[in-house]
Order: C-alpha cells, then sequence, then structure tokens
C-alpha cells in the first residue's frame, strides 16, 4: 500500500520560480491528505496528478501567509467543480474566521460540507484515526501558534504462507481466523502456531511534518522514531542569529533534532529566498546527521 508525500513546496515567505512555499500532498493508503496550502498550491496538486476532489483532509499548520494562502482558492475551486464529499479541515482556532469572512464578502455557500477542527494551542492532539492510519498534531516554537503533524500507518496483519496452507491443508474458512492470530487446530489434533503459518507484516510507517520552528527539543517525543521527518532549514549557521530572532531553524539544529528523535531520513525543506543553491544547507545538516535530503519541490518520498 502506499505511502508517498509529494513536495508541493519547500521555499518561505514568498513564492518564487524556483520554489513553491509550502505545501505537501499525501497518499497514505488511499488517504488523500494535504498539509499546508500556499498559494499555487493548486497547480501544484495538478502538476503532481493528485486527485484534487479526493482530497480527505486539510492539516494547515499556522496563519502565516505561506502556509494557507491558497486555501480559499482551492475550496473555491472544489465549490465550483462540483464537489458534495465532506472535507475534513484542521487549523488555528482563527483559520474559520478568515474562511467565514471571504464567503460572507462574496456571497458564497459552499456545495459541500466543510468540518472544521480548532487546533489546541500548546497541546497534543489526536485528529483523524480509521482503521488504515491516525494523524496527531503537536506544538511547535514560532512566532505565533504553530503545529506539527505525525502520520502513523497502522500495525498490518501477518501474511500467510501459502506453502504452510498446502502442507496442513488448511481450509480457505480458516484464513481470516489465521490473519487475525489464532493457531489452526489440525484434524489430527496438533496446534500449528499462528507464526508458523504467517509471517510477520513489515513495521508501521510514519512520517512527521515539522514547518515553522525555532529550535526546540521538546517536539522530539512526538517525532521519535518516524521512518521520515521534514523539518524547517530556512537559514545556514552564518544566519543562526537570524533564524533565533525570527524563530526558525538552522539545518544544523534541524539535523540535531533529527538525531535525538532518532528519525530513519530527515528532509530538510523551507529555505530562505536568498539559497537558490541547498548544498551548503544539506552539507551542515549532513555534519550532524548523515541521513539528510534536501527536498525541493517536486520531489515525491516513497516510505
Amino acid at each position: 500500500m502506499r505511502f508517498e508525500i509529494h513536495i508541493l513546496g519547500c521555499g518561505s515567505a514568498v513564492p518564487s520560480l524556483q520554489r513553491n512555499a509550502s505545501a505537501q500532498y499525501l497518499n497514505v493508503h488511499e488517504r488523500h491528505l494535504l498539509i499546508d496550502c500556499a498559494e499555487g498550491t493548486q497547480l501544484a496538486l495538478r502538476k503532481a496528478h493528485a486527485p484534487l476532489q479526493r482530497l480527505n483532509a486539510v492539516f494547515i499548520s499556522h496563519l502565516h501567509g505561506d502556509h494557507y494562502l491558497g486555501l480559499m482558492g482551492l475550496l473555491s475551486t472544489m465549490h465550483l467543480l462540483g464537489r458534495q464529499k465532506p472535507l475534513l479541515l484542521y487549523g488555528p482556532p482563527e483559520l474559520i474566521d478568515v474562511l467565514k469572512l471571504q464567503w460572507h464578502v462574496g456571497r458564497t455557500t459552499l456545495r459541500f460540507d466543510l468540518q472544521f477542527t480548532p487546533l489546541k494551542e500548546g497541546e497534543v492532539q489526536e485528529l483523524y484515526e480509521d482503521e488504515q492510519i491516525r494523524v496527531k498534531s503537536f506544538p511547535l516554537r514560532h512566532r505565533i501558534p504553530c503545529w506539527g503533524f505525525r502520520v502513523d500507518e497502522k500495525p498490518r496483519r501477518r501474511k500467510i504462507r501459502k506453502e504452510e496452507l498446502a502442507r496442513y491443508r488448511i481450509p480457505l474458512a480458516w484464513i481470516k481466523r489465521i490473519i487475525d492470530g489464532e493457531d489452526y487446530p489440525s484434524p489430527d489434533g496438533r496446534i500449528i502456531p499462528n507464526e508458523v503459518i504467517t509471517q510477520p507484516p513489515l513495521p508501521p510507517r510514519s512520517y512527521a511534518y515539522c514547518s515553522d520552528t525555532a529550535y526546540d527539543e521538546r517536539i522530539v517525543p512526538n517525532i521519535s522514531g518516524v521512518h521520515a521527518l521534514y523539518h524547517e532549514a530556512t537559514f545556514t549557521e552564518a544566519h543562526r542569529a537570524r533564524a533565533k530572532e525570527t524563530y526558525h531553524s538552522t539545518s544544523a539544529q534541524a539535523a540535531m533534532i533529527a538525531k535525538l528523535a532518532s528519525v530513519k531520513h530527515l528532509y530538510i525543506g523551507h529555505y530562505s529566498a536568498r539559497y537558490r543553491d541547498t548544498e551548503p544547507l544539506v552539507t551542515e545538516a549532513r555534519d550532524v546527521f548523515e541521513a539528510t535530503t534536501a527536498a525541493e519541490d517536486g520531489d515525491v518520498i516513497r516510505l
């Protein structure tokens, strides 16, 4: 099953010819999720061949324009194209007021049900859960209330060893019970252990998104052990003072967070427009945490 992260925008503050501002599209077990929605996100979604009308949920990290100004246009397009399916929206409490003002002055009533859940400042919050995945938010340290997100795949069931089915002549009626963990009582009185008939599934995959934030070790428990971490790296160490002033991180600081959290791989992004080349950023990060990649618009991370 898919667990894909499409980088729609990894620039900060303003869009450029090289990079869009923040947005990511996730396909996790055919759950279609959007994290942040800067201006230009609609076009980036189309370039990524993402099914816009099949989006299940949108998560907005905070109310700086480079993270949400594309949302109104996206909702408007869904409305104009006749969307009927409900859409889940998670974001800062004030977000719904911004949207309602636009709908009021534009005399618009959406054709679909927008189900808004406000994020709670300073709290870890379970946002979404079904039989396959769960999503939670957690606080980041920024100039205004800001949240990160973690997406976890639930543990998958064990897989049947087909050769063992034949060996023990296990009837089809027993397969679901075996997948659910039961041992098999054979007709000759033997109990065939479940681990003989099945093989363990792959470990559940996980992803965390942290943008924007100053260096803050308090987030480590919330991202511990994820397969992939996207952490903002707005500046190099040469601009560490600027990072502190603006409540952003350097690439080395992002790498330290990845190291402390024992993540499998770090993807840095949210670059200042001053860096056309990400080599200085990724070099500094790899000095701290080797498994680092500089994300770029159009990249697809497959877990």
